[in-house]
């Protein structure tokens, strides 16, 4: 066996307050491994796991390539939490964020296989242009805008499931960690991200359910769209490549629309003309960069574009980092938003706003990525800067209830 991370995080369910003294307990095969209780952010101590060796999430017809914990949390004035198959990958941290909700009682959350593991239906192909329709107030005809949500339908498109408001980001960091291994090459994790941002992006700007009446963007069925699972393992690979490449799409030349990203496992099922999820891992392996195996598979007409809105925050990335000697608005503007986050997260230290970047900001920068487990640089880039935005948005919306 081989060794792999969790680390658990708990959150109000508003998830703009994190929820300390909380106990978490991981257990497998009902012998209890960790006892604990969360810090004054929400979060536990990063806990080390058994797990399958690596080489069986990469070569073919291997062993179950991840193992499976459950966790059990409990914290005053909320409901249980049972959490059942929780995947843990060698050399991989595996984060559980929690929400829980005021009351008593007791939620179950099943954590369903991978879908390179599991059993799950095979994608429906459909045509890659799709017509645009009539402006609705929905979508920006003229451009492509990150949402601030997802609505997923639970289930087929005309079924009785529930539906879901997730972050759009969120959203990617779970149907990534759904649909491919943490383990898999960076090129091969950052193709699929796109062709996973670019499919649901395709089906925003098109809205392609609303046009046929529905009232959400996309489902989890993988039939027809991509496996999404309320409350799964998401990774930090994953998530910290996510934080980096959200606002970028693959585009075909001469379309407005984000390309219809269509892929398959590559294994179970064939699927010409699509990407294929272990074929891209085997590309990257042979040394092809992202947009190589993106072009192998799509085309070579096809480029990485960028949304130049991100609904939801306050100020778009001003384009330049942040770093010690920076100045000016920009700078006040994360000094600001760090001080109303630190009123929740009191392990941020607070902030003169002077418009300097100094050492004192860069040290609050990065206990702020260290909680959001960003890498911590103290720089802030994109990925920090629209991290910070939105737990700054999450807060405010709180404090105005």
């Amino acid at each position: 066996m081989a060794v792999g991370y969790l680390q658990v995080s708990l959150y109000d369910s508003s998830m703009a307050m994190p929820v300390s003294g909380g106990r978490v307990t991981v257990s497998r095969n009902g012998e209890i491994l960790y006892d604990v209780f969360t810090d004054i952010s929400g979060q536990t101590e990063v806990m080390e796991l058994e797990a399958p060796p690596v080489e069986y999430s990469i070569e073919e017809n291997e062993p179950q390539p991840y193992a499976g914990y459950d966790i059990s949390i409990s914290a005053d004035g909320y409901e249980d939490v049972n959490i059942y198959g929780a995947q843990v990958f060698a050399e991989s941290t595996a984060l559980q964020r929690v929400t829980l909700i005021p009351g008593e009682g007791n939620e179950i959350i099943n954590v369903p296989p991978p879908v390179l593991w599991g059993d799950y239906e095979n994608k429906e192909r459909e045509d890659e242009v799709k017509p645009i329709p009539d402006e609705t107030g929905f979508v920006v005809l003229d451009r492509v805008v990150i949402p601030e949500y997802i609505v997923v339908k639970d289930g087929a498109p005309s079924g009785n499931g529930a539906v879901y408001y997730v972050p759009y980001k969120d959203y990617i960091k779970n149907v990534a960690s759904s649909e491919i291994y943490s383990t898999w090459e960076d090129a091969a994790i950052r193709a699929n991200v796109l062709a996973i941002q670019s499919f649901v992006l395709n089906r925003v700007f098109t809205e392609w359910y609303r046009n046929k009446g529905y009232n959400f963007t996309i489902t989890n069925s993988t039939r027809y769209d991509q496996s999404y699972s309320q409350g799964r393992t998401i990774y930090e690979n994953i998530s910290n490549i996510v934080d980096e490449m959200f606002t970028n799409y693959i585009r075909r030349e001469g379309q407005r629309q984000p390309l219809f990203a269509q892929y398959c496992d590559g294994r179970k099922v064939s699927c010409p003309g699509w990407m294929t999820q272990w074929g891209s891992e085997e590309l990257a392996r042979q040394g092809y960069t992202t947009i190589q195996i993106l072009r192998h598979y799509y085309g070579n007409d096809i480029f990485i574009d960028t949304a130049e809105k991100v609904q939801g925050v306050p100020l778009s990335y001003p384009g330049e980092e942040l770093n010690i000697g920076s100045r000016g608005d920009d700078v006040r503007t994360i000094q600001n938003q760090l001080n109303t986050i630190a009123g929740t997260y009191s392990a941020i230290p607070k902030l003169r706003a002077d418009s300097i970047y100094g050492e004192a900001t860069a040290a609050a920068v990065r206990e702020f990525q260290r909680i959001f487990n960003m890498p911590q640089t103290g720089v802030v880039d994109m990925a920090t800067w629209y991290q910070i935005s939105q737990i700054y948005v999450a807060i405010e919306k709180l404090a105005a209830l």
